[in-house]
């Protein structure tokens, strides 16, 4: 089937999940490790939900074709590669015991998963004697459990978990929910006092775009390699990897030795904060000034004469000011983002990220907006045209046609109240806006209390409303004035 034998290596990371991102993301770090350093080990996946692929895992002897597509140096770069750093899979709900045996294994030493958001939770109706408990954080304290008795709580036999979820603090959640556990089973202080003793709970932050198994395509793809393959996964090319960890844990996962962007440090928040500020940021900034603009795209979005103007000049002179890391690392980073924003191989929908802009403005956007006006005196003008604009994209209709706007419901309760409200005049508009920049349900606080803010929101809205997008961006100047005086 595949065009090479497989290479058989110890067993020394269990992984919670064998869905896409992680066997694009981390499978491929751990391919990389073996074949450019001398980290020699394989995976044990473990499927966490009782429906999943590991039978479809085992019967393609658990290897699959992974192709990285995108831009990278300024060039369309699409390459493929067989990863076979997967040992085997695992289904705990017809293996619990082979599942148990593996925590007997002397070479495990990590534990990685991508259970989702709602994967780090816990249940005070699990109970250890269930085969298996409910929960992911469950399984793996009676997965620990075993290895702790079997090796009679040798330091040396800890483990270091590299939770890959989607949540801030993820290793230390983790780590949470295990002692729940062990609390809630009265199981042996002994083993409570090894895990904070010997075990290392690394929080971490990912990031790599997988759009998944190309459906749409999967018979040229097997054309193109000769072979089937089921498990087909795509990805893009950028990737990285941030891990706050003590430095015996770079030295055991050598994943930057091996030329991967993968960052070992003591803080991660301020990646997160970056992540968050400048790739979701943009992404918030661009959707309802894009969108009313006529565009339809990410890609289309950034290419954009005015539009990729405007998100270019949002991001380098009013996001990138605000953050606390070195101005080249930030400069680098955003112009990542740009180039995969840019990925031609990905088509990224701006009313799918239009999903809760609300609450995504107040996480991604307002921070840079008010730290930027706290340091300056000033209003970042961009940022707050995206504000106005998307205000008006709450008014559910551009050029004629409904936008299919997706918000918790007192939201879009309160938006298509004052729209429809609203008498049409200038006095009425601003009032409009007091309204929605006073809903501290959203916003955390008044808005309107912001020096200068409501006035400037309130002229791009009229501008917006009035003009069309087109005219009111290509005539926004953004000149540099101190609205906040």
């Amino acid at each position: 089937m595949f065009p090479t034998d497989k290479t058989k290596r110890p067993e020394r990371i269990l992984q919670f999940g064998e869905g896409n991102f992680l066997r694009a993301f981390v499978d491929w770090i751990v391919q990389s490790m073996n074949d450019k350093t001398d980290f020699d080990g394989s995976v044990v996946v473990v499927q966490p939900i009782a429906q999943g692929m590991v039978d479809l895992l085992n019967q393609q002897d658990s290897r699959y074709t992974l192709y990285l597509q995108g831009i990278r140096q300024g060039q369309v770069v699409s390459e493929h590669q067989v990863i076979d750093s997967i040992s085997r899979g695992l289904n705990p709900y017809t293996q619990w015991d082979a599942f148990l045996q593996t925590a007997e294994q002397p070479e495990m030493r990590f534990m990685v998963s991508n259970t989702t958001e709602a994967g780090i939770a816990t249940d005070a109706n699990d109970w250890s004697d269930q085969t298996p408990p409910t929960t992911f954080p469950a399984k793996l304290t009676c997965w620990l459990q075993r290895r702790y008795q079997t090796f009679g709580g040798a330091a040396d036999k800890g483990i270091i978990f590299l939770p890959c979820e989607l949540i801030n603090y993820n290793g230390d959640k983790l780590k949470t929910a295990m002692l729940y556990y062990v609390d809630l089973w009265g199981l042996d202080e002994g083993f409570k006092a090894w895990i904070e003793a010997h075990c290392t709970f690394c929080n971490t932050l990912v990031d790599r775009i997988v759009p998944g198994f190309p459906r749409d395509r999967i018979q040229e793809i097997h054309e193109e390699l000769g072979y089937k393959d089921q498990l087909v996964v795509e990805g893009e090319q950028f990737h990285l990897w941030v891990i706050e960890a003590p430095e015996s844990v770079q030295n055991e996962f050598p994943a930057d030795r091996a030329g991967l962007n993968v960052k070992f440090v003591r803080d991660m928040q301020p990646y997160r904060t970056r992540k968050v500020r400048i790739l979701n940021g943009a992404h918030t900034t661009m959707v309802p000034v894009a969108y009313l603009y006529g565009l339809r795209t990410v890609r289309e979005s950034v290419e954009h004469d005015v539009v990729g103007s405007y998100i270019h000049q949002a991001i380098f002179e009013e996001i990138i000011p605000t953050l606390d890391l070195p101005r080249e690392e930030l400069e680098e980073f955003a112009n990542d983002v740009l180039e995969r924003f840019r990925n031609p191989y990905i088509q990224h929908y701006l009313i799918s990220i239009a999903l809760n802009s609300t609450s995504k403005f107040e996480t991604r956007v307002l921070p840079s907006l008010l730290t930027y006006q706290e340091q300056t005196g000033k209003l970042p003008q961009r940022l707050v045209f995206a504000l106005a604009a998307l205000i008006r994209f709450y008014k559910g209709d551009v050029d004629g046609e409904s936008i299919d706007l997706k918000d918790d419901q007192d939201t879009l309760d309160l938006f298509g109240e004052i729209w429809k409200g609203w008498d049409g005049t200038d006095a009425g508009l601003r009032q409009l806006v007091e309204i929605v920049l006073g809903y501290e349900k959203i916003w955390k606080q008044n808005l309107n209390e912001v020096p200068g803010l409501t006035d400037a929101v309130a002229g791009y809205v009229k501008a917006i409303d009035e003009k069309g997008m087109k005219s009111a961006l290509e005539e926004a100047a953004f000149a540099e004035v101190n609205s906040g005086s």
